[in-house]
């Protein structure tokens, strides 16, 4: 999953991890942090750290490696790294990369494809 944790209005930066969900998928464990589902009131955010407040956005992993909301450096913990480049993201070459900039889902940069390359429209 991709866990980005926000204070105020900045992130402290994301990263790919493993997590466990509860059984009754309303809280998961990522490491020694448990999340708890904000139930869809939360802006920009839909989990927060029920000793912290803190809150945070979790998303399964993009393929496109857009999993930020804004542009930024995302880190791959190694237990997933294999498994992220080579079944989410379909680049076996990047196996070992620890990192990676992302545009984010909302980049204002312009620079984003709307569709794949290679890929025509229907006339």
């Amino acid at each position: 999953m991709y866990i980005e944790a926000f204070g105020g209005l900045g992130s402290y930066g994301g990263r790919i991890s493993r997590v466990t969900l509860s059984k009754t998928g309303k809280s998961l464990r990522v490491g020694d942090i448990t999340l708890q589902t904000l139930s869809g009131s939360g802006y920009k955010a839909n989990y927060f750290n029920i000793e912290s407040g803190v809150h945070y956005w979790v998303s399964g992993p993009k393929k496109s490696g857009d999993d930020p909301l804004y542009k930024g450096i995302v880190e791959i913990d190694d237990d997933v790294n294999e498994e992220y480049w080579i079944k989410i993201r379909n680049r076996p070459d990047m196996v070992g990369t620890k990192s990676y900039k992302s545009l984010g889902k909302y980049s204002k940069s312009g620079k984003r494809d709307k569709k794949p390359s290679g890929i025509l429209s229907p006339k």
